[in-house]
């Protein structure tokens, strides 16, 4: 079998390569990081209207461009180079995905439309204070009121939860446990009894918002799937954010690695290029190891997701593991290739050592995903 990208696939990456060089270079990046948003309208509108990225993994039927996990792992990259400033991640690969793995053919012909065309933003408010990435760690509750249903808890992580327009929140019946009774709902995030709160992060390119949910009611409408039977989906809906996650850690590490390539060109010490320099040189070899590695290891799982392969849960997890650690490694490891500059602000590998912290830990910690892939193959 031949693992290599088609033209269409080599063109979607070389067109998102040139967009995101001339429209999210580092100082339109440091201004949309620094706004109230977090993210230029202009460039999202231009993002979605315009290239259609939004689209691109919702399939024709439901107003997309019916492309796979390979298209968005392509995209992912790109964006993880330069640090986009954007709510793709939120609505596409958890929002948008969220509907496609759970929802019914009428929520998705109601719901992905505007989802692909960038003017809804969705998210996941799934998980919450100091518990797991997993189904146990929920315990938002949610009641049967007549025809309705009424949502109460509280919800942290959730990815541009200050800006969604649809939240895909998580929510078990009372007195259930673990994987039992539970279940996902559409919720419009200005429902009645919804609060937002956004909060102060490592990564300043990326915004977490705190979600409180005060009995919020919604109709027997809003729920996606068989009530009760919402974990295995979930499950599913993590294992593809993982994989796109991970796409996006390849992308920042190939920019770790050019970064600390042409500063050992440019940087002169002792009357010569410290690339020249052997301790250099190796440092460099080592990072485009990992990002080769990395590279490998994210569009074999995306791949997988295409074909929707019974392996998903083993190889989104090992996505996870390895290009986590292999993005902070290359963070670090550019940063000491700079030196004392690559800790201030003109510089942007502390910007890259912050998002690789963060994505290290969200959806998952390596030590967690380790562990996981542990259980899956029975050890």
């Amino acid at each position: 079998m031949r693992f290599a990208f088609t033209e269409e696939q080599d063109a979607l990456r070389a067109t998102a390569r040139a967009f995101l060089a001339e429209h999210s270079a580092s100082e339109p990046m440091r201004r949309a990081m620094q706004s109230e948003l977090g993210y230029s309208p202009e460039l999202w509108k231009t993002i979605s209207m315009e290239l259609g990225w939004p689209a691109v993994s919702v399939p024709e039927v439901y107003g997309g461009l019916g492309l796979g996990a390979v298209e968005l792992a392509a995209l992912l990259e790109a964006m993880g180079e330069v640090l986009l400033c954007a709510p793709f991640f939120s609505s596409v690969c958890l929002g948008a995905n969220a509907l496609l793995v759970a929802g019914s053919d009428a929520q998705k012909r109601e719901l992905l439309p505007a989802i692909a065309e960038g003017r809804t933003l969705a998210t996941l408010a799934a998980f919450e204070p100091d518990k797991s990435w997993t189904a146990a760690g929920i315990e938002a509750e949610v009641r049967r009121e007549g025809g309705d249903y009424v949502l109460s808890g509280r919800k942290r992580f959730v990815l541009d939860g200050h800006c969604s327009d649809l939240l895909v929140v998580a929510a078990r019946r009372a007195g259930t446990r673990g994987e039992e009774g539970l279940s996902l709902f559409a919720v419009p995030a200005t429902s009645q009894g919804v609060e937002r709160r956004a909060l102060p992060t490592l990564d300043q390119t990326r915004r977490l918002a705190e979600i409180e949910l005060h009995g919020v009611r919604v109709p027997a409408t809003a729920r996606l799937g068989e009530e009760g039977t919402g974990a295995a989906a979930l499950e599913r809906i993590l294992d593809l954010a993982a994989i796109g996650l991970a796409a996006e850690q390849v992308g920042g590490a190939q920019r770790c690695l050019d970064l600390a390539v042409a500063h050992a060109k440019s940087r002169v010490q002792f009357g010569r290029p410290i690339g020249s320099f052997q301790s250099i040189q190796h440092r460099c070899a080592d990072m485009m190891l990992r990002v080769e590695s990395a590279r490998s290891a994210a569009y074999y799982a995306a791949c997988v997701a295409a074909e929707s392969g019974a392996e998903l849960a083993r190889v989104a997890s090992l996505a996870k593991v390895y290009c986590s650690d292999a993005y902070f490694q290359c963070a670090a490891d550019s940063l000491q290739v700079h030196g004392g500059v690559g800790f201030t602000w003109e510089y942007d590998v502390h910007l890259h050592l912050k998002r690789a912290k963060w994505t290290e830990s969200f959806l998952g910690d390596p030590t967690w995903h380790r562990e996981r892939v542990a259980r899956l193959i029975g050890l």
